[in-house]
């Protein structure tokens, strides 16, 4: 018999997918992380989750989700953390709806993480505050961190030292590549680019927020010829001389527009064997305000 109390699944809660409009890698620590400089932005495309609370402590996912067990779900595993760090004796049934594409650097499995942390603070009444959330989330993945901060921003370090950025408001055509790009491949591989200039926030520029470069990008579309075919459509799209760029360590990539009607009408023309969607930047995480 399920054990239920608490909630009914009835509330929705959004994992928004991330841009990086820049992506720098300046450096290398002693550990292995790589040192960057990047600027993230949230849109109003990505995964959503509802909760069950439970009495009885158990933590499960209740859907499946090809290719990802769930006790290496981030969904899960974040939510044993909150569970494990809080003391509560609660649980929880997770159920994701996924519509963003894995190994596609648009943060979907990290933001799905923040969620259930900021979801499942507030119905199991925990407590935490963000500052607490944020130290919880260092430890499930560096892209997490961001989705807790709640806000677009200028990201150092690791990518866990942020300044936050109000950012025009602007549409986007993202294409999504049908090829899968391990992160960690990517930043060991030996031939990345590890020594950037580093820049300074003022330096970072350009018309709809993109400005500067994606280091990892030269490398993706090397070894991917699909993410190099998608870029090179999308920017003989582009208005803006070829504007368009790859986000995280790929395999997505995207070109920012000053409409919606701008960008649906180059959608419009996507062929057929090429997939994505049009999403508009947003000011904030939507779930900036919940309760902590």
């Amino acid at each position: 018999m399920m054990d239920i109390s608490a909630s009914d699944f009835s509330a929705v809660y959004p994992a928004p997918a991330k841009l990086n409009l820049m992506l720098r890698v300046v450096g290398r620590r002693a550990d292995g992380y790589h040192l960057l400089q990047t600027v993230f932005r949230f849109i109003d495309f990505g995964d959503s989750l509802r909760f069950r609370v439970r009495s009885n402590g158990v933590i499960t996912r209740v859907n499946d989700l090809p290719g990802v067990s769930p006790d290496n779900d981030l969904c899960v595993r974040a939510a044993r953390l909150l569970q494990q760090v809080s003391g509560t004796t609660l649980g929880a049934d997770i159920q994701l709806e996924k519509r963003l594409p894995m190994g596609g650097g648009l943060g979907g499995g990290s933001s799905d993480a923040a969620t259930t942390l900021l979801a499942l603070n507030g119905l199991w009444k925990t407590a935490l505050t963000r500052s607490q959330l944020l130290d919880l989330s260092v430890r499930l993945g560096a892209d997490v961190p961001v989705f807790i901060f709640g806000k677009n921003a200028y990201a150092e370090g690791i990518g866990e030292q942020f300044q936050a950025l109000d950012l025009p408001p602007a549409w986007y055509v993202v294409l999504c590549p049908p090829v899968m790009v391990p992160t960690a491949d990517v930043f060991s591989h030996p031939e990345l680019k590890r020594d950037a200039k580093k820049v300074t926030i003022q330096g970072f520029s350009g018309a709809g927020g993109v400005g500067l470069v994606n280091d990892l990008q030269p490398l993706v579309e090397k070894l991917y010829p699909e993410v190099a075919r998608h870029l090179a459509w999308l920017k003989a799209q582009s208005p803006r001389g070829g504007l368009a760029m790859m986000t995280g360590s790929g395999a997505c990539v995207f070109a920012p527009f000053d409409s919606e009607q701008a960008a649906r009408q180059v959608f419009a023309e996507l062929p057929t064997d090429l997939k994505g969607f049009v999403a508009a930047g947003l000011p904030h995480h939507p779930l900036r305000d919940l309760g902590c």
